[in-house]
């Protein structure tokens, strides 16, 4: 089962974008993209953005959506670097080229 987060945020030049977290499998898989028509891209999460995810997370514990193993899971895969891949799940916009390397 997998659980996702998402919120809005703002760059130091004030232009608004949206961050997903997705937690699966013992992984955490970090997008973000810039209004409505743009693809999702893959994010490297600062500590804030880490924070926020434990917190949006700890929200949901009291309502019951996620259990106490859940979110201790969550603490735990927060602490890690990078962007975080969930094997098997693509980007979905970019199309079967966007890796490419030509």
């Amino acid at each position: 089962m997998s659980i996702e987060f998402g919120w809005w945020s703002k760059d130091p030049e004030g232009k608004k974008y949206q961050i997903s977290a997705v937690v699966h499998g013992g992984n955490i898989e970090w997008t973000m993209h810039q209004g409505h028509h743009t693809s999702w891209v893959p994010y490297t999460p600062n500590d804030d953005d880490r924070e926020r995810l434990i917190y949006e997370a700890e929200k949901r514990v009291p309502r019951r959506l996620i259990s106490n193993k859940q979110f201790d899971e969550i603490k735990k895969l927060s602490a890690n670097s990078g962007p975080g891949k969930i094997s098997g799940r693509r980007v979905t916009g970019l199309g079967p080229s966007w890796d490419k390397t030509e």
